[in-house]
């Protein structure tokens, strides 16, 4: 592999998936300076038929099929990672795409250096080190697929939720901080509040059910730790 100094992996091939041709020759242009290996294309038969990336950027509103089919078929066939890039930034279109499984969703305009961090945030979760699954107690975190069960029931998460899981399940037992956890789920430059973490962090906590399994670590962070038995 070949990385140059902004982190771009010369092997790493991008798809740009975008029919306005202005905005897809600047993207093409800005990530292949990035280090990228970039194809384009301009319609959503072209995207199904391309060879397989390992990121697409996927515009929402294609000339012939609607970008979210394009999506779950992209989905279907492949664990590429996927970018959402459109002018769409309503909640409940955003909500779709990721349902559909997108893993990141951009909202046009951006700046290319916020497109680079969603790449590489994407592409780290894409690309976990270590076994694909991670056992601990009751939970279940298949690094592969992107899924996560307790007690063989499987808990539907969103990405950002995956990955403070996935962050603390790296190293069960170990506090992780606040910024650890910010720069791996959220992107490696966050400045913003770590506040935002708490709220994940209960949603976290509700949709496992299991308490005693993500402790906080006052002053410190976040840990797995050993679930409470049942009385």
């Amino acid at each position: 592999m070949n990385a140059d100094s902004n982190g771009a992996d010369s092997e790493t091939r991008v798809l740009v998936v975008e029919d306005d041709r202005g905005i897809a020759e600047s993207l093409v242009r800005g990530l292949r300076q990035a280090g990228y290996t970039v194809d384009g294309v301009g319609t959503g038969r072209a995207a199904l038929s391309s060879p397989t990336p390992d990121v697409v950027l996927l515009d929402l509103g294609l000339p012939d099929i609607d970008g979210v089919e394009v999506c779950r078929m992209l989905r279907a066939r492949s664990d590429a990672a996927i970018i959402a890039v459109t002018a769409r930034g309503e909640e409940a279109d955003r909500v779709v795409a990721l349902d559909e499984g997108a893993d990141d969703y951009l909202v046009k305009p951006f700046g290319l250096a916020e497109l680079l961090a969603r790449i590489r945030a994407v592409l780290r979760r894409r690309r976990p080190a270590g076994p694909e699954v991670v056992r601990h107690g009751p939970l279940a975190l298949d690094l592969r697929t992107r899924q996560v069960s307790v007690d063989g029931r499987a808990i539907p998460l969103t990405p950002k939720e995956f990955g403070i899981l996935e962050c603390l399940a790296a190293d069960p037992g170990r506090v992780v901080s606040r910024q650890q956890i910010l720069e791996r789920a959220w992107d490696a430059h966050w400045y913003g509040p770590t506040k935002v973490l708490d709220v994940h962090i209960a949603a976290l906590r509700r949709k496992l059910g299991v308490p005693g399994l993500v402790e906080t670590v006052y002053g410190h962070g976040f840990r797995l730790g050993a679930p409470e038995e049942p009385p």
